[in-house]
């Protein structure tokens, strides 16, 4: 009879101390995390051979393939594509080197 109850008691000590550790621990994992946050750039890009209402979709996609890119907006009247991306990770030229390759040269706009 002795021995649930002294297992019971173990059991809840050790889940107090878990719980103490873990809230002890999670403040400084949740300030570590914010500081490893990395900044993200938009750029805008000057989009060429856009003639049709597929061409957008395709130069989306080949940038949207590059790692690092967190999205891609295309104005097909305007022939631009904005693109948020981690400079970490990613830059403009690799962005529009994937859009050249797919068939639709782009540049930064300056």
């Amino acid at each position: 009879m002795k021995r649930p109850l002294i297992l019971a008691a173990a059991l809840l000590a050790l889940g107090g101390l878990g719980w103490t550790i873990g809230t002890a621990v999670a403040p400084a994992g949740a300030q570590s995390a914010s500081q490893q946050v990395p900044a993200t750039q938009t750029r805008t890009f000057a989009v060429e051979n856009m003639t049709c209402a597929l061409c957008p979709v395709t130069v989306r996609k080949a940038m949207e393939g590059v790692p690092g890119v967190k999205s891609v907006a295309v104005d097909f009247d305007a022939k631009t594509a904005t693109v948020v991306f981690d400079p970490s990770v990613t830059n403009a030229d690799a962005i529009a080197a994937a859009s050249t390759n797919a068939g639709y040269p782009a540049a930064v706009k300056g």
